[in-house]
């Protein structure tokens, strides 16, 4: 088999499909072969990071030759769709390496719950073939961007898919912070954090935390106090269009550290003050079963319907 660069089947546009494996499990490995091998039979290019790719060749080296190198031979903005084989931890590091770029993620369970995934392991042909054809849907999620202020400087930005938290840095004192919305002052308390989500993040940390689950296609902000020490520290809910802030008081001395979707972390001195909206570019995933929300929900989190007898008639 010819090396990618030589085939004459490809066109004067390659087509190029980034794959995107936890390469430290042998399920993963295998089924990132499998996909590379079902590209390269259809004329596409597979891409890998250069780790990933070292990992990949290591446990399959007839592949040699025959994968593209993501930031050396081929850019983000030349990626037609990532596919992602993993749960929901490999799927929000493949939104972190793509940010910006517009190629949508598809992902392949092959974690636990896997709530953002599409597709699980078995169906794993089935999903590489429709996305060589193109049959799938985008579905744009809400992002969050996030800055840290300290008196008026900005010394830190990022930005967040699930969420974004402010949680003290040690375990021994709570942290006192102020929540703000739209830039009015609603409540200070003691807590071990604050959890700001986006609605597809509603069913993760903040899930945990007490928050509400928000269907995806509600566009809003979600507030969740961890463990507050107050009367008033309720969940919230609030518009896409407003802003949120969490400034980090000095009455206890504790320090905090912020986070973002469990991967970017930034310490956060006494005063700093942390502000999050929403981002003005969105996490893009392919969908390839259009269903309702709540079937999902059922279905990852195992929930028990027996007895439920539908509508009857138009309702």
């Amino acid at each position: 088999m010819k090396p990618w660069w030589e085939r004459d089947e490809l066109s004067d546009t390659p087509r190029y499909f980034l794959i995107v494996a936890h390469t430290g499990r042998a399920d993963s490995l295998e089924a990132a072969a499998t996909v590379c091998e079902q590209l390269i039979a259809s004329g596409a290019v597979p891409v890998l990071a250069p780790d990933e790719r070292a990992d990949l060749l290591a446990s399959s080296p007839e592949l040699n030759g025959h994968i593209a190198i993501l930031g050396e031979s081929v850019s983000t903005a030349e990626l037609e769709l990532v596919i992602v084989l993993g749960g929901d931890g490999t799927i929000l590091r493949s939104a972190e390496l793509v940010r910006g770029c517009s190629a949508p993620l598809l992902g392949i369970n092959l974690g636990h719950v896997g709530f953002l995934a599409e597709s699980e392991r078995d169906d794993l042909g089935e999903a590489v073939r429709r996305a060589l054809k193109g049959d799938y849907e985008v579905e744009e999620r809400l992002a969050l961007s996030v800055r840290v202020k300290v008196a008026d400087e900005v010394v830190y930005e990022t930005w967040a898919l699930n969420e974004v938290t402010v949680e003290k840095a040690s375990r021994e004192r709570m942290i006192e912070v102020v929540v703000e919305v739209d830039g009015r002052p609603l409540s200070s308390f003691g807590c071990d954090g604050v959890v700001l989500s986006t609605p597809t993040g509603s069913t993760a940390y903040s899930f945990s935390a007490g928050g509400p689950i928000v269907w995806p296609g509600v566009e809003a902000l979600l507030l969740v106090p961890l463990s507050a020490h107050a009367l008033f520290a309720r969940p919230l809910v609030v518009g896409p269009d407003s802003s949120l802030a969490v400034e980090v008081l000095s009455r206890t001395g504790a320090r905090a550290v912020l986070c973002a979707d469990g991967r970017r972390t930034c310490d956060l001195p006494i005063k700093a003050r942390v502000i999050v909206r929403r981002s003005s570019v969105p996490v893009r995933l392919a969908r390839l079963h259009i269903g309702p929300f709540t079937d999902r929900l059922v279905n990852k989190f195992n929930l028990p319907v027996t007895g439920w007898r539908g509508p009857v008639g138009r309702e």
